[in-house]
């Protein structure tokens, strides 16, 4: 926890969480690690999911209904897929708590703004967030409490946001294991389309190249993945449901993205047509430093495998 929220008391008494997948799940066992709540009251659609996350117990309660779920609960995390925050924030309004803090984990910020802000009550603290962790396995039995370990949240309060649940949030999330930063919601969703959902999107469209491709077998591509294919089909196989959201909900970025990585594609065509030795080996040299820089960051390992082991596979 950072000097400035060290005197912050991260717990709550009754902590919702909407959605217990990969992030929703972690974020049970995180908080159960830390004991930071009293009593993680859970919801899912799925009957077999509210009985999993009981069963595995990051939850103390799983309930039939988000609107059930959220009563007298402090603070409420939607970590549902982007594209169900607007019809799940209009079931919970007339149930959230007068004080309580509504917050979300969402890739995306201004849809965020924009389809839970008019459903938040007065009195109702909303702190939109994104905790940047991830893998690309999904269900109830993907959390894990380390996931949030030395990784960023950002919040994006609104400029009237109340300071005191700002750090109570922040504080929390600390208590999680994250380090915090903050960003308004349009830099936040612009900073986002370049590291992450552009990345996710190449790699579904190269994937998706190598299944479309008639001269090269489905077998030889499997086989001889490990050229460099085998790093794009781990990103590939994210959530299929999350990803279209997301490419829904920040399309204006992500499409400003897109263009500026097609214009440097085809720099890069020009070079490999006409020869161009230098200018490629200072592309590949530049690139290399950002790896260097993320590794020297803590944001990754510069282990093998980038730190994969058999054993961490499924």
């Amino acid at each position: 926890m950072t000097d400035e929220n060290a005197s912050v008391d991260p717990r709550f008494e009754r902590v919702a969480i909407i959605g217990l997948g990969l992030i929703g799940g972690s974020l049970g066992h995180a908080i159960k690690r830390g004991k930071l709540a009293a009593h993680v009251a859970g919801y899912a659609r799925s009957a077999e999911t509210r009985a999993r996350a009981l069963e595995i117990g990051f939850v103390d309660s799983a309930h039939e209904t988000a609107a059930d779920a959220v009563k007298n609960a402090d603070l409420v995390v939607i970590c549902t897929p982007v594209g169900a925050l607007g019809p799940v924030a209009a079931e919970i309004e007339p149930h959230l708590k007068r004080g309580a803090i509504l917050t979300d984990v969402g890739s995306v910020k201004m849809a965020v703004v924009r389809d839970i802000g008019p459903y938040v009550p007065e009195g109702v603290h909303f702190i939109p967030g994104h905790p940047i962790a991830g893998t690309e396995q999904s269900g109830p039995d993907s959390g894990f409490a380390e996931l949030f370990d030395g990784r960023w949240c950002i919040l994006t309060p609104g400029p009237g946001a109340d300071r005191d649940a700002v750090a109570k949030l922040a504080a929390f999330w600390q208590a999680c294991g994250s380090k915090v930063d903050y960003m308004e919601p349009k830099h936040h969703d612009l900073v986002l389309a370049i590291v992450s959902h552009l990345p996710h999107l190449i790699a579904y469209n190269i994937v998706g190249t190598a299944d479309d491709l008639e001269t090269v077998t489905e077998s030889e591509v499997i086989k001889y993945s490990a050229g460099g294919f085998r790093d794009f089909t781990r990103l590939a196989s994210s959530d299929p449901t999350m990803w279209r959201d997301i490419c829904l909900n920040n399309k204006d970025a992500i499409l400003e993205m897109l263009g500026r990585f097609s214009e440097d594609l085809s720099a890069m065509q020009r070079m490999i047509r006409w020869g161009d030795g230098e200018g490629l080996f200072n592309l590949f040299t530049r690139t290399r430093a950002v790896r260097r820089s993320i590794i020297e960051a803590g944001q990754d390992t510069a282990a093998p495998n980038f730190g994969r082991t058999p054993a961490q596979k499924k």
